[in-house]
C-alpha cells in the first residue's frame, strides 16, 4: 500500500471510491467540500493506492490554521486493514509540517461511524469539531 498526493488522473476512480464507501447523503455532501479543497490546497487531498486502485482517500483543510480531518473513505472490503490510520498518520505529518495550531476532526454525522478510530489514535472529543458547517471548505 502507498500513500500519496491526490492526482487529477485519480479522479475517477476516487469518484468510484466514494460511491462504494459513503452513504449516497454522505457522498453528496463531500463532493462540494472536495472540490473546493482540491482547488485550494490538492496535498492535503491523500489516497492510499494498492497496485493500480485507490482503496483509501483522506480529505483535509485548514481553516483558521487548524488542521482538520474532512471526510475519510476505505473501501468496505479492506476496512480493519490499517489503511484508514496509515491515511490520518500521513496528514497528521502534513498539517505537523505546516505548523498549525491544532489539529481537529470534523464532527458531522457522516463522521460518527469513524470516531472509535480518531479516538483510537488519539483524538477525542475535545479534538472534534462539533461546528464543522464553519468550515470554509463546506461552503454556504
Amino acid at each position: 500500500m502507498n500513500i500519496r498526493s491526490f492526482k487529477l488522473s485519480d479522479l475517477h476512480l476516487v469518484q468510484e471510491l466514494l460511491k462504494v464507501a459513503l452513504s449516497e447523503e454522505c457522498y453528496e455532501h463531500t463532493m462540494g467540500p472536495f472540490a473546493r479543497q482540491l482547488s485550494w490546497d490538492s496535498e492535503l487531498i491523500i489516497v492510499a493506492e494498492q497496485g493500480e486502485e485507490i482503496i483509501g482517500l483522506l480529505i483535509g483543510t485548514i481553516d483558521r490554521n487548524f488542521g482538520c480531518y474532512y471526510r475519510i473513505a476505505v473501501h468496505p472490503d479492506l476496512r480493519g486493514r490499517g489503511i484508514g490510520k496509515a491515511l490520518i498518520t500521513s496528514m497528521e505529518k502534513r498539517f505537523q509540517q505546516r505548523n498549525v495550531s491544532g489539529i481537529m476532526v470534523a464532527g458531522d454525522e457522516h463522521n460518527e461511524a469513524v470516531m472509535p478510530l480518531y479516538a483510537a489514535l488519539g483524538y477525542d472529543e475535545s479534538k472534534v469539531l462539533r461546528t464543522y458547517e464553519k468550515l470554509s471548505i463546506v461552503g454556504s
